[in-house]
């Protein structure tokens, strides 16, 4: 039986997916966490074998949690949940060491499905998104999309400016230097071809990377 831990912000989003784990009988839930501190205190007091994770968990950053995760408890899979469309995320979560990624507007089933999956040793991802990742395999293209040929710290940035944050408001949320912030800014604007701020937030909205 696959022993899941919940780690969402938002308890009513917790509360529906402990209830879809609760109707399989083969899932066992046996943590929840609202936060990064609360979600490593359940992994270091308990047997798990599987995270289901939010993208966007509080002021987290879901991909720069995930490592962390996965550095400190290799043996535990990862299951990343997000409201964002799996072309934007889904291959850098899979980069990251996620063994899967599904959308938060997915059926029930869905989710179950995908958690047995992973369980069983094997990443999951949508059938269309499948398709895809089949497809750039063959082709052997490059990132077709400028925001796609950022690291995931320059991405984690990018996203932060598209939101309309300063470099030092960025600097202080990730907690590193406005030096590095502004560092990873000039990269971010020569890897995507932008010119200004004003420039990302356009794109970030564009391409609902928020």
């Amino acid at each position: 039986m696959a022993r899941i831990v919940i780690a969402d912000d938002h308890a009513i989003v917790r509360r529906g997916l402990s209830q879809i784990l609760t109707d399989a009988d083969d899932l066992r839930l046996v943590g929840e966490a609202g936060t990064g501190a609360e979600l490593f205190d359940v992994l270091r007091s308990r047997p798990v074998d599987m995270v289901v994770l939010d993208l966007k968990f509080g002021d987290r950053d879901g991909i720069d949690l995930l490592k962390h995760i996965k550095s400190e408890f290799p043996h535990v899979a990862v299951l990343m949940l997000s409201m964002h469309s799996e072309e934007v995320f889904a291959v850098r979560a899979l980069r990251a060491g996620a063994s899967g990624y599904i959308q938060k507007e997915g059926a029930p089933e869905m989710l179950v499905a995908a958690i047995r999956r992973i369980a069983s040793g094997r990443t999951y991802v949508s059938p269309a998104m499948a398709e895809r990742l089949a497809e750039d395999a063959a082709r052997g293209s490059p990132a077709s999309l400028p925001h796609e040929r950022l690291s995931d710290r320059e991405f984690e940035i990018f996203r932060l400016l598209g939101s309309g944050k300063s470099v030092t408001e960025i600097a202080n949320t990730l907690n590193l230097s406005v030096k590095t912030v502004s560092t990873h800014r000039t990269h971010i604007l020569e890897k995507t071809g932008l010119q200004t701020n004003a420039a990302i937030v356009d794109y970030v909205t564009a391409q609902r990377l928020r």
